[in-house]
Parts: structure tokens; sequence; C-alpha cells
């Protein structure tokens, strides 16, 4: 919904907001914020708010370290698990110099300069989510344990599945923030859960990305749980996808979901960095659903790209690389150049690959170019790409390979 900024002072005033939280990120996409009283937000809106930029990582050192959050109203959002008395309600920011220049390791800004680079081409994209996170058990001290919550399987009922409720209240959460989860269902992994949400523009897929980890930690400590969304949490269990479901339309009336999908596999192994950026986000690869080739099918959950049975506007190709720690705006942006450049070059889609990849013989592989099978070969393939170059600053790249 769109806001002015008369209208959110308004709605701070008749809410009784006491805290207005403006957030943003690194560039690795961890969630940071600033919390600012209802009478700084005139101030927030026309001027800005200063952070010391030095102690973010990514965002420069002690020599130039002042960079400012403006609020966007178009983001506003209660966040319910707060007080209701005094509540408290959170804005995404852009960030800038101090001279108002914007700072151009702002990675939602790069998310937007993506979308305002596919709009001039006439396209629109589209993009759902699905993230996968484990429930455990907290010690005494509160501190999280390597205890699944329960042993239930995939798609599995109470009494089994104990995530069931905890899923319930997740969801209820953020559909009172705005935002309308798809579905949600126990996962293959024990105290694995999902939950899947339907398209929306991408800045917007982006934003409830982040929040929904937000969303979820919350719901989880306060029910004495700990949620992790790191890529492989138990060695010998599923890991956790971040399956990023694409569609897009043309201005011209043009098919481009072919030339869509084969840009993003031609630009695969460049974007693996970004869209699996931990050491052990390469342990998911080649197991448990996980794909390790390049390669797309019609359903086929052991592709990297695969072509879901739907009509009309929900047809969509879905990427199962990517993991949850991966920046989703950073990830977007690199999804929608690779998409572009695909249209662009009217790439034509290789044969799909019908068959199991998981159970495929040696020389049936062999035909096929891998994934990067580890990090350090992900930021070489990262580092010589002159696609990457093009779309995301080399000093981000570095950052990324120095973890």
């Amino acid at each position: 919904m769109k806001y002015s900024q008369q209208e959110i002072i308004q709605y701070v005033q008749e809410e009784d907001v006491k805290f207005i939280r403006l957030a943003f990120c690194d560039i690795f996409g961890k969630q940071k914020n600033i919390s600012i009283m209802p009478d700084e937000l005139p101030k927030a809106f026309t001027y800005g708010i200063a952070i010391d930029a030095s102690a973010i990582d990514g965002f420069g050192d002690e020599t130039h370290s002042d960079l400012f959050l403006h609020p966007e109203p178009d983001t506003l959002m209660p966040l319910p698990w707060r007080p209701e008395e005094g509540s408290v309600v959170r804005m995404f920011c852009n960030i800038t110099y101090p001279n108002g220049t914007p700072f151009e390791y702002d990675s939602r800004m790069i998310l937007k300069q993506a979308i305002e680079e596919a709009s001039k081409e006439g396209l629109q994209f589209f993009f759902g989510t699905e993230q996968e996170f484990y429930l455990f058990q907290l010690d005494d001290h509160g501190e999280p344990t390597k205890i699944p919550y329960d042993h239930a399987g995939y798609m599995d009922i109470a009494p089994e599945d104990k995530g069931e409720n905890i899923r319930r209240e997740i969801c209820l959460t953020l559909e009172q923030m705005g935002i309308r989860p798809e579905s949600s269902h126990h996962e293959q992994g024990p105290g694995q859960n999902e939950i899947d949400f339907r398209y929306s523009d991408p800045l917007t897929a982006a934003d409830n990305a982040m929040t929904f980890q937000t969303v979820v930690k919350a719901i989880a400590l306060r029910n004495g749980l700990y949620a992790d969304f790191s890529p492989k949490p138990l060695h010998h269990q599923p890991g956790n996808g971040f399956h990023i479901n694409i569609s897009v339309k043309s201005a011209y009336d043009q098919d481009c979901m072919n030339s869509m999908i084969a840009g993003i596999l031609d630009k695969a192994s460049e974007m693996t960095l970004f869209l699996n950026p931990l050491e052990n986000s390469y342990e998911r690869f080649g197991q448990d659903k996980a794909p390790r080739y390049i390669s797309w099918s019609s359903e086929n959950r052991s592709q990297l790209v695969r072509v879901p049975a739907a009509l009309g506007e929900y047809r969509r190709a879905e990427l199962r690389s990517p993991d949850p720690a991966a920046n989703s705006y950073l990830a977007f942006a690199l999804l929608i150049y690779a998409s572009m450049y695909g249209i662009k070059e009217n790439l034509e889609l290789p044969a799909p690959a019908d068959l199991n990849l998981f159970k495929a013989p040696i020389e049936v592989l062999a035909n096929f170019r891998q994934l990067p099978g580890n990090l350090p070969v992900a930021c070489q393939e990262a580092k010589n790409s002159s696609f990457i170059k093009k779309c995301i600053p080399k000093a981000i790249t570095e950052l990324y390979c120095s973890r």
C-alpha cells in the first residue's frame, strides 16, 4: 500500500507507536536496525538518520564512517510480537552518503537498479520464495543446541510434527504484517520446516524474505526454540534450501520464459558465490534434492531449474540451488540481470534433462556442467566473471571472498 510521509506520522500518533525501527542490511544480507522515537520521524524523512558505517561489514572504515538512513513510507509494518501498548513499527531504508549520493554498497539499491534496467527493456519480473529452516531446542542457559524439536518427516502431521503450531503462529503473525504465506509444512529433516510465499514484485519479495527470517526467529525464541537458517545445520540430514520462483512479463507480448531460463543456466556458476555464500553451503549440493549439475527439466527436483506444473500467471521457473544464507537483494538482482541477458541474446534453452541426476551413471553426468564444488572455486568464478563485474561492485565480491 502507498503511504505518504504525513500519513505515516499520523498513523504513529493514532496507534500509540513508541518506537520506529529503521531497517537495512549489511552486504551479506544480515538485517540491522536503529530505533528512533516518534518525535524523530519528521527529521528522518527530511534529512535521514546518521549511522556509524565503520562498524558494519562492507560499509567502510573509520575514515569515512557517516552514512544516512532514509525510511521508505511504503515499507511500514507493525511488529506484532512486540507489546501492544507502546507498539513498534518497522520501515526499510535507503542508504546515502552525507551529501545525498546513494551508497553504492546498499544491496537493496542494487536490486532497485536491476528492476529499473529491466523496466527500460519492457520486462517485469516476479519472485516467489520457499525457505527452509530447522527448529532446535535450547539448553538450560538459553543457548541453541543441535537437538531437533521433533523427529517427523516430510509433510507429517501432529503429534509427530511438533512444529505445526509454531508454523501456524508464524503464518498468523506474517498476515498481521500484511505478508501472506501460501503454504507451510514439515520438511524432510528432523525439526525441519518450510513456508512458501506467493509471487510478488522483486523488491517486495526480497523485503519479505528478510522479514520472514526475523519473524521466524522471534516466534521460535518466544516458544523456547532456536530457528536455524544455515545451509547445513546437521551433517547427515538435508540442508536448508531457499528455492526462488521466477516469472517474467514482456511489454511486447513475447514469451520470454525459455530465454530467461537459458540466461540463468548460462550464468549459474558465476552467480553461485552470492546464492551460496558460506563454506557449508556446498555440503548441500548433490543430495537431498539439492542440485549439483547445471540443467533443467519440468517438475524434476533433481535439476538446478525446475519448471513446475502450472498454467497462466502461475507458470514459473524454480531455481533450487540457493540457500537461506544468501542476501535476497543481491540474489534477485543477479537473477534479473542473468534473465535479461538470456532474453536480449535470445538464448536457446538446451534440451531438458528428463532423468534423475542423483541416480544417473557417471558417463551420463559427464555431459553436464557442474556448479562450483566449494567456496574457493565459487569465489574464483565470480572474480573472473565479466558478468559479475558489471552487476556487483568489485569491493562486495572481494569481501564475499575474504570472509
